[in-house]
């Protein structure tokens, strides 16, 4: 044996559109020098809209093959990253959709879709690779970076928690790549664990299509060895990393330590010959050795690239995820429609108010515009935008800049928040509060009798003293909102568009970074520890909680009546799964809880349903509530003579929960539907019966049967 498997393919990079990375050539001007360049990740899942996630990925899958075509581009891509974002702190949290793994589910569903164009087609438009794969949402915190780090998770947090979003890529959504990650789960780095990469992977979720194949994030094999120290030599490191299950090393290691470890007879060149089947047959799978006739995917070109359509839809994905926090009437702006009447005088003041760049976030590539909300207001008719930039250290002259553009305005936004700077990969936070001096000029400037308006960006943040503050007229989070987020801020401000968004993450307080490490990987709350819980599931004090969002109307809700057995709300566990043809019994439909939606205001608006489950079933603690439904509606217009009605389905596995041992369990109790948040509507009804396991959840190697 005289090589190894190295890194074939180049890392191609495509988060929120195609970005900068070893595997994308970008021109330096005219064609192929741009591609659309969608919101965060994190911005289109405050949307709540699935199909809306089909449609950007398959954008994204178009834009990629038509830069294959033309040599500037490969077809395996390292996206997404569905790593739940556990705590408020971590660096990448943007690149995901939220917290909350029913939710990254569904995104998730619909990425994939669109990405490679369908549920395991014949030929994949690309190859899709879920990543971080798996409990990785730690990259530096106080010394413990993400190379070294061990993740201690108990079986039921895993499976309830972290693992959900992985098993909708391998079992449910035929993703074509895993990327196992840097850290180690429980002992074992993940790119040497068969645990994860054998057992559950590949067996448990039946991930066995050709093709299919584990890549390494870059060096994590040789971070198996240094820092993690988990074998003794480096040859015996990548053979337990070749074994376990990672076919694709990006990085060194493989072709310089496996020829040995070969020699010393530590693998076999049947172990060898595997990965290199899965690797070519995924090839054969997006069709790279057919001739060009023989896909539609061959004759995508530069026409096809940052289309009108994508540019639509990329400023539809920001002004959907853009979320309302605060309002007290002065939202939407009354903005004259002519150039005859007053203009009304506005100053965008702050970091973000002429930010370009800055908008895109992190894994962006070049866009074929960047629209600032400045830019867009200074376009608008019957908008004087006044601007005046960060105000920076009080002693500057940053602050009189300010101040003097607020004194000749009408209406005062502020626009500001974390950047990439502060929130990145290898760059976690330590504060989740405004800085000083940003709430210094903040209190100035609510100070001046005049209506003020803050646009946080970037991620989550405490705005407990701006919610609270009587002078500030209104908030809303806009994130990190990509190519047209100006246009889309500018448009809810103005009313162009109506805010229907809802948070995908919780608003912790600033003080909760004290209370919990990040290396403490539970989820429930814990007194010996000092442990308040995570996520809106476990944690009772949020300044504003996930899936909240106000609108520019009212909306009122109900849930439609319900019957079960005997005409009651009621059935038995025994006769739920009977009938059932899904090979996964977690699958089985339950039923399609119709809730009536009425646009009680003035104001034509989406409206997000979200269902939650809570109750006394299962076992102790039992979270607060957990999201198991959610869809969006489009322009529901006011009256009653609109009134709309939908459909949140349920299943069997959102009935159900984990146990210790991480099995999924449907229980008997009382179970309750709440609708939005806060709570709107609700419906009870009861299981009843013995409890049914519907997944046996894989021990751990060494602890089965414990």
């Amino acid at each position: 044996m005289s090589g190894g498997l190295t890194c074939a393919w180049n890392s191609e990079e495509a988060l929120h559109g195609l970005a900068g990375s070893p595997g994308v050539n970008f021109a330096a001007s005219g064609e192929w020098s741009y591609a659309t360049s969608f919101p965060a990740p994190i911005v289109m899942g405050a949307a709540f809209d699935d199909e809306l996630i089909e449609k950007v990925a398959t954008v994204i899958s178009t834009e990629a093959r038509a830069y294959n075509n033309v040599n500037r581009s490969g077809l395996d891509y390292w996206t997404p990253n569905i790593n739940p974002y556990r705590d408020p702190r971590w660096g990448r949290g943007h690149e995901t959709p939220g917290e909350d793994p029913f939710h990254i589910k569904s995104y998730v569903k619909s990425l994939l879709q669109g990405l490679q164009g369908g549920v395991n087609p014949q030929t994949l438009k690309i190859i899709a690779t879920c990543k971080h794969f798996t409990a990785y949402d730690i990259e530096d915190w106080h010394g413990n970076e993400r190379y070294g780090f061990d993740a201690i998770i108990n079986s039921q947090d895993l499976a309830e928690y972290y693992m959900q979003p992985f098993q909708q890529c391998a079992r449910d959504s035929k993703a074509g790549s895993f990327m196992c990650s840097y850290n180690a789960l429980n002992g074992v780095p993940t790119c040497a664990d068969p645990y994860i990469l054998q057992d559950l992977l590949r067996t448990h979720w039946n991930w066995t299509d050709p093709g299919n194949y584990v890549v390494s994030d870059c060096d994590a094999v040789q971070n198996a060895y240094l820092p993690h120290g988990f074998k003794p030599t480096r040859e015996e490191t990548v053979a337990a990393a070749l074994q376990a299950g990672t076919d694709l090393d990006c990085g060194q290691y493989y072709p310089l330590h496996l020829p040995d470890a070969f020699s010393q007879g530590l693998f076999n060149e049947t172990v060898v010959d595997n990965a290199l089947v899965k690797l070519y047959s995924a090839l054969v799978r997006l069709g790279y050795f057919d001739p060009e006739s023989s896909s539609s995917y061959r004759s995508l070109g530069w026409t096809d690239v940052s289309t009108p359509d994508s540019e639509n839809l990329a400023r539809q994905a920001a002004e959907e995820g853009i979320v309302l926090l605060k309002n007290n009437g002065i939202l939407p702006l009354k903005v004259p429609d002519d150039n005859n009447s007053q203009k009304l005088s506005v100053a965008f003041i702050g970091g973000w108010a002429n930010g370009t760049t800055i908008m895109q976030g992190t894994y962006a590539g070049p866009a074929p515009y960047l629209h600032s909300a400045l830019m867009a207001a200074q376009n608008r008719t019957g908008i004087n935008a006044l601007y005046a930039g960060s105000p920076g250290d009080p002693t500057t002259d940053g602050y009189p800049r300010a101040i003097a553009a607020a004194q000749q305005a009408d209406v005062i936004v502020y626009m500001d928040g974390p950047t990439t700077a502060d929130e990145s990969e290898s760059n976690d936070r330590n504060l989740i509060r405004w800085s000083g001096e940003r709430i210094d000029i903040m209190t100035q400037l609510a100070g001046m009798g005049k209506p003020f308006i803050i646009a946080q960006m970037g991620d989550q943040i405490d705005n407990a003293p701006f919610l609270k503050h009587e002078n500030v007229s209104a908030i809303i989070w806009g994130g990190y909102p990509g190519q047209a987020g100006g246009d889309a801020i500018l448009n809810i401000l103005t009313g162009e568009v109506a805010p229907a968004g809802r948070l995908p993450v919780t608003e912790y307080p600033a003080d909760y970074v004290n209370q919990v490490p990040m290396t403490d990987m539970s989820l429930r709350p814990n007194k010996a520890t000092g442990n308040p819980g995570r996520t809106y599931m476990w944690y009772n004090n949020a300044t504003l909680p996930f899936g909240y969002g106000l609108h520019y109307t009212n909306f009122s809700v109900s849930v439609e009546n319900v019957k079960g057995n005997n005409k009651k709300s009621e059935w038995a566990i025994s006769d739920l799964a009977t009938g059932c043809s899904e090979t996964y019994k977690d699958l089985c439909p339950f039923l399609n809880v119709t809730v009536s939606v009425e646009n009680a205001g003035q104001v034509t608006s989406d409206y997000v349903a979200l269902g939650f489950l809570a109750g006394d079933h299962g076992p102790s603690p039992r979270p607060l509530k957990r999201l198991v439904a959610y869809t969006r509606l489009h322009d529901v217009k006011p009256g009653s003579s609109s009134k709309t009605t939908t459909s949140l389905s349920l299943s069997l596995g959102s009935l159900a929960r984990h146990n210790e041992r991480g099995d999924l369990v449907l229980y008997p109790g009382e179970y309750k539907f709440l609708v939005d948040v806060p709570t709107a509507a609700e419906w009870t009804f009861a299981l009843t019966g013995e409890e049914l396991v519907l997944d046996k959840w894989p021990q751990p190697r060494g602890r089965a049967g414990t």
